[in-house]
């Protein structure tokens, strides 16, 4: 039987790590870049009397009916279609990518990591906060909003730490050297708190500012659960973000005990 992982073309090395772990057992893995659909990769799935698809990478073919399990890894649908097209054009052709590899992943049968539905609960930020809080977690003040005198309100209840601002979506800004421009995590100064017109077309996530002694990135499989430490500090540049240093601080990742 085969794992079948959804990813993107440039994703890091775990995508090659994983696979040959997989291999080593003794079991097959088939990469789907999402970002080559449908340019480059071709998918076939059929409905009705008879039910199954195909896969095709090149001179690399799936049966579906060989799938066993599916990681739900990175997703960049259609990435790949040429910025050239017309705008409203290829905006149709990513929902309908989008539409089309969610479609099957949810077809799918067998173990996935994790279920769309669960990635998709997940990535409600509120929701997140809410039931740590009440699992006993100790969450930060936090206070999403587009209304700047909610936010200097906020700034004065946690004067005494500060706060920093963050995106709830991950995305990056291309000048016109496409050079890429992304939101970190930042501290909100006093010429910020007199410069928040923007919230009136987009909302940000503010919160108070916790000193960090250590970030620790914990994953669970099943029962089992894998944590990774970082000491961010080393690094002004990653203070309050360590993404902004992500590059520097690659190597620096160390496995970690949970009390």
């Amino acid at each position: 039987m085969t794992v079948l992982i959804f990813t993107f073309s440039n994703d890091n090395q775990s995508i090659p790590l994983v696979i040959k772990a997989i291999e080593a057992k003794g079991e097959k893995a088939f990469r789907f870049d999402t970002d080559r659909f449908p340019t480059e990769v071709k998918l076939d799935i059929y409905s009705g009397d008879f039910e199954g698809g195909i896969v095709t990478d090149g001179e690399h073919k799936l049966d579906l009916s060989e799938v066993s399990s599916v990681w739900y890894r990175r997703m960049r649908y259609g990435a790949k279609l040429p910025d050239s097209m017309d705008r409203q054009f290829r905006e149709a052709s990513l929902k309908e990518c989008r539409l089309t590899v969610r479609g099957l992943i949810a077809s799918l049968p067998g173990f996935h990591f994790d279920p769309m539905i669960n990635v998709d609960r997940a990535n409600n930020k509120q929701l997140q906060l809410q039931i740590a809080r009440q699992l006993g977690l100790l969450i930060p003040r936090t206070l999403t909003s587009n209304n700047p005198e909610a936010v200097k309100q906020f700034a004065q209840e946690c004067k005494e730490q500060g706060i920093v601002t963050k995106m709830l979506s991950q995305f990056a800004i291309y000048g016109e050297n496409k050079e890429e421009n992304v939101v970190f995590t930042s501290p909100v100064t006093d010429d910020d708190l007199d410069n928040l017109e923007g919230l009136s077309f987009c909302p940000m996530t503010f919160q108070e500012n916790v000193p960090k002694a250590l970030e620790l990135r914990t994953i669970i499989v099943g029962k089992q659960v894998f944590t990774a430490a970082i000491d961010s500090q080393q690094l002004d540049g990653a203070t309050y973000d360590w993404r902004k240093e992500g590059r520097a601080l690659h190597e620096k990742w160390q496995a970690y005990n949970l009390p």
